[in-house]
């Protein structure tokens, strides 16, 4: 989920180590003299072979027959998540050697429908699951993405607890796949808390007045409840409900609930991520609940929810599901209709999540080039932006094809990489540090300027949570322009989750309406920028930085690559003097990050 956006004649642009940067910076960016790749690339031995297939990959290919599509001619997307549900179930189980059951479903978003006669293709592989859907016309042989999905699993055993064997990532994408999977699990494990707290403290904004009550429907007119009974051929071979399953009666009450206020068929085209609460078992009753949450003008949210009880005279139901779901609906040309408003129920208008109030917002949703370089700060988006800033730079660090530009002393090196319209660059040392020291003075961007140039002042502006903070960064004038910088910044920590993992300190830029732009200053942005640190030894630390930023920052660029790389060493030599003087500090400031 990176950000990018073109930057224009006079670009706010990032340092080597920090927000602004001198003149004749990036010009090691084009420098191609050496073609080394970075260490941890050298000394992998096991390559992208061109006959690597990972272990636990599965395929399946099928045929999009009449019984499979909508009224529209178009595959279910009820029986598309039956597909990616056993296929990615019989990959986890390869995995795991054992039963294993849906746990969640991440968020999908659908690029393409998919018409009747059209070949469609599966391929998942990975811990956890990653669903690759593309399709091809076997007329024509073009072939397009459908979506992408993640899957978690639990695997099953009755007598003895399973003890899953690791993975090792091979490819660039297992490998950038693989170094965000903790960041998922985080946002799983905090959503419902997320939910719970946006309920409770949002205020709903819904201006009525300015709304053309001709074309409102009330919300209750868009309610659908429906009564499953699960029967064997809806069970697996442990007798428990398939996923896929219910995650296609939760589609269908869905797209009934959608079509009663556009009065038309609505196109799926997000889910907003299924995560089950509990199994259900054949001879379960499953009551599925669903109603229009809000509509926009080309677009609407549904939520839907799947209760559970064994016998009609049962009064207690277990919660099983819940899932948001944003429906479209399309004219002849594939274009999105307006649709009419939603009249929210009375008195209940702030006890049901909107699309308004989705905390995942464009932050997850929108693709990498559609997304802002600075991104407005919400609590109600704070998971989400974390993640997002995380998962970022882990995925920027994952990747295989950075080119080693210059080396000082064996000692210090720098790395860059074009990809696409991002320009990056990477730079290393060793430390005579613990890695948890330099972490946490690291993770305190108040002490940058004993130690960074480009720092003048920094003001910790809110301190988020345990490992999130924003502060607003003062950085001295750029070549001949006399305003200073100033840059307002995410900046979220995480400690290593398994051996082998780095700390991490991911830096991004997002918007306060507390710290707008101000006439004395030029307003900085940085993409994706942070620290990682990699336990070498007792005392000894690879300390790494990366930096990502757009073509705009070509404008910088001149041909002294010599004294570009002494300005990198003399600021990381800087730093490293700075965690030398202080490894056996720990100040209540840094404890308290």
């Amino acid at each position: 989920f990176r950000a990018q956006r073109e930057l224009g004649s006079n670009p706010a642009v990032t340092s080597p180590l920090g927000p602004s940067v001198p003149q004749g910076l990036a010009s090691v960016f084009s420098n191609r003299a050496s073609k080394k790749s970075a260490p941890r690339s050298e000394n992998n031995n096991m390559g992208d072979g061109e006959g690597y297939r990972n272990p636990t990959e599965v395929q399946m290919s099928q045929l999009v027959l009449p019984c499979h599509t909508n009224q529209r001619g178009e595959l279910s997307v009820g029986q598309l998540l039956k597909w990616i549900d056993a296929t990615a179930c019989l990959s986890a189980e390869r995995h795991a050697g054992c039963p294993c059951v849906t746990a969640s479903m991440d968020d999908i978003y659908f690029e393409h429908t998919i018409r009747e006669c059209i070949f469609y293709n599966l391929k998942v592989c990975g811990n956890p699951v990653g669903i690759q859907v593309a399709s091809e016309d076997l007329c024509s042989e073009k072939q397009w993405n459908v979506c992408k999905a993640l899957a978690t699993f639990v695997a099953h055993r009755e007598l003895s607890k399973v003890k899953l064997k690791p993975t090792t990532p091979r490819t660039e994408e297992e490998k950038m796949e693989h170094s965000v999977a903790a960041e998922r699990r985080r946002m799983r494990l905090v959503y419902a808390d997320t939910i719970k707290d946006l309920l409770a403290h949002y205020v709903i904004h819904d201006d009525l007045e300015s709304k053309d009550y001709s074309r409102m429907v009330p919300a209750e007119k868009t309610r659908v409840e429906s009564v499953e009974l699960v029967l064997p051929p809806h069970a697996n071979h442990q007798g428990n409900t398939f996923g896929g399953q219910i995650m296609a009666w939760m589609e269908n009450v869905a797209t009934i609930a959608a079509s009663r206020l556009c009065h038309a068929h609505p196109t799926l085209k997000a889910i907003e991520m299924f995560h089950f609460r509990g199994p259900s078992q054949v001879g379960d009753r499953l009551v599925l609940k669903a109603i229009v949450n809000n509509a926009f003008k080309h677009s609407m949210e549904v939520g839907v929810c799947v209760e559970a009880y064994r016998q009609e005279a049962e009064t207690h139901r277990r919660h099983i599901n819940s899932a948001f779901m944003t429906f479209v609906v399309l004219d002849a040309d594939d274009q999105p209709q307006i649709l009419p408003w939603i009249r929210p129920q009375p008195g209940v208008s702030g006890g049901r999540l909107s699309s308004s109030l989705s905390p995942r917002k464009y932050i997850v949703s929108c693709k990498q080039a559609e997304m802002p370089l600075s991104v407005p700060w919400d609590p109600s988006n704070q998971v989400y932006l974390s993640y997002n800033n995380v998962s970022s730079l882990k995925m920027l660090v994952a990747k295989d094809n950075w080119v080693l530009s210059s080396e000082i002393n064996q000692v210090f090196r720098v790395y860059t990489l074009e990809d696409d319209k991002f320009l990056s660059f990477h730079m290393e040392m060793l430390v005579q540090v613990d890695a948890a020291q330099a972490f946490l003075l690291l993770s305190d961007l108040r002490r940058r300027a004993e130690w960074d140039k480009h720092y003048r002042s920094v003001e910790l502006v809110q301190q988020v949570d345990e490992d999130d903070a924003i502060y607003h960064v003062i950085s001295p004038p750029i070549g001949d322009d006399p305003k200073p910088q100033d840059f307002v910044i995410l900046a979220s920590r995480r400690k290593p989750c398994d051996n082998g993992d780095p700390y991490v300190i991911a830096l991004r830029s997002v918007t306060l309406p507390t710290h707008r732009e101000m006439p004395e200053y030029r307003r900085g942005e940085t993409l994706c920028s942070g620290f990682c640190f990699w336990r070498e030894g007792d005392q000894l630390t690879k300390v790494s930085y990366y930096n990502q930023a757009t073509p705009g920052f070509l404008n910088y660029v001149t041909t002294n690559v010599t004294g570009l790389s002494s300005e990198f060493y003399t600021t990381f030599k800087a730093c490293e003097q700075f965690l030398l003087d202080n490894r056996n500090d720990l100040a209540p400031s840094l404890q308290a990050l």
